[in-house]
């Protein structure tokens, strides 16, 4: 726990003993706990408790807590319901009673269709030098009409948007259109699929029926499944949002938005099903209020991301130094804060919110250091962040927004 009494849980996320980021550095930022998993594990597939101790056991002796387990994933099959589906459903919920055999008591997943997450710069370069995580429009628009081929993708964009996409393309080499192409299929963090052009189109096929409508269905089935596992083990899920919150590649987004994030909450009505609130997939979307999203919602968060977003007025945005860009941080700290300080009135004086700081800037000897094991996940940019989060805390705490 935090040695400061009123403030939030910090932690990082760490990929397990590939991960470049070793877990003493973790420790050095002042985070006492990680957000983990165990990424060696096929989607779909049990985690073997033994697996689960060994993993919490070497966060322990870095004295650290594996407070979050982010991500279990849900498998393709699960979100289509074909092929193996029942199987998958049956070993999540072994997962889940393991890990709460062993202690953790928050899972985080998503269900997002076939992508986890959209990006199409991973080294967009700032003003001061340092580098961000940015999504172009445009370049999307090239990798769906131009990469994939894929049918239909033109009525998806405008046609500026198909013009733009085809100079942008036109103006690259072989090479560089490859390794773009590349690039986007490989973005999954924590683990590279290895996946073909010929590979991403199969699944996309999987989804040509699918509307957003039957997606989320199949969510509600899946979460009928697993939340009764959850709650006998001592479980809380917490479903991370949409990111980017809109759809991409003819693909349903189905946690976009407040009032998808209460459908979701009551398709199951339990304290299990909750949510991983993160401010940078939800703040892509101007209309959502996210402090609101706090005070209307706050006792089924169960995990939080912190970071902040730039939007463009072209949909173009990056990843924004933590205290700038478009999301007003300060106000949903305060709110957080406030819903933290509301619940150990029920719970008890020293519940914390674990969070943690998200897709960190490039900066400083990050770029001496090899390649973080995922984009947005370097050492000095998160330390950063952590540390401004770390502040924005301890000055509302201190003017008395938060106390208990």
């Amino acid at each position: 726990m935090s040695s400061l009494p009123n403030l939030m849980e910090e932690a990082m996320r760490w990929f397990g003993p590939a991960d470049p980021v070793a877990l003493n550095e973790i420790r050095q930022t002042g985070a006492t706990a990680v957000f983990s998993a165990l990424h060696e594990i096929p989607y779909g597939e049990a985690w073997p408790a033994e697996l689960i101790v060994r993993r919490r056991s070497e966060i322990a002796a870095a004295g650290l807590a594996w407070r979050v387990v982010e991500s279990v994933p849900v498998s393709e099959a699960i979100k289509t319901r074909t092929g193996e589906f029942e199987r998958h459903i049956d070993n999540y919920g072994a997962t889940l009673e393991r890990l709460g055999a062993a202690g953790i008591e928050v899972v985080v997943y998503n269900f997002m269709p076939v992508m986890d997450w959209v990006r199409t710069d991973l080294r967009h370069r700032l003003p001061d030098g340092a580098e961000a995580l940015l999504y172009d429009p445009v370049k999307f628009a090239a990798f769906d009409l131009l990469a994939l081929a894929r049918s239909g993708a033109e009525h998806d964009w405008s046609a500026g948007a198909c013009a733009a996409a085809r100079v942008f393309w036109e103006g690259q080499t072989e090479t560089q259109r490859q390794a773009f192409t590349q690039q986007t299929l490989d973005l999954f963090p924590g683990v590279r699929l290895g996946l073909t052009v010929a590979d991403f189109r199969a699944m996309l096929g999987r989804y040509a029926a699918l509307d957003a409508a039957r997606l989320r269905e199949h969510l509600r089935h899946f979460l009928e499944a697993v939340v009764p596992v959850a709650e006998k083990a001592g479980v809380r899920l917490a479903i991370h949002p949409d990111d980017p919150p809109f759809p991409v590649l003819g693909l349903p987004r189905i946690v976009a938005t407040e009032d998808d994030l209460r459908t979701v909450l009551a398709m199951v009505d339990s304290p299990a099903n909750g949510l991983c609130y993160c401010t940078g997939s939800l703040g892509v979307r101007a209309e959502n209020d996210l402090a609101g999203i706090v005070r209307r919602n706050g006792s089924r968060i169960h995990a939080v991301h912190l970071r902040s977003v730039q939007r463009e007025p072209d949909g173009t945005f990056f990843e924004a130094n933590h205290l700038e860009g478009s999301v007003d941080l300060p106000a949903v700290v305060q709110a957080l804060l406030e819903e933290q300080a509301a619940r150990r009135r029920v719970v008890r004086r020293d519940w914390q919110l674990p969070l943690r700081p998200d897709h960190g800037h490039m900066m400083l000897d990050d770029f001496k250091r090899p390649a973080p094991a995922c984009p947005g996940y370097p050492l000095i940019g998160r330390l950063r962040g952590l540390a401004e989060l770390r502040g924005l805390q301890t000055g509302i705490s201190r003017f008395g927004v938060a106390r208990i």
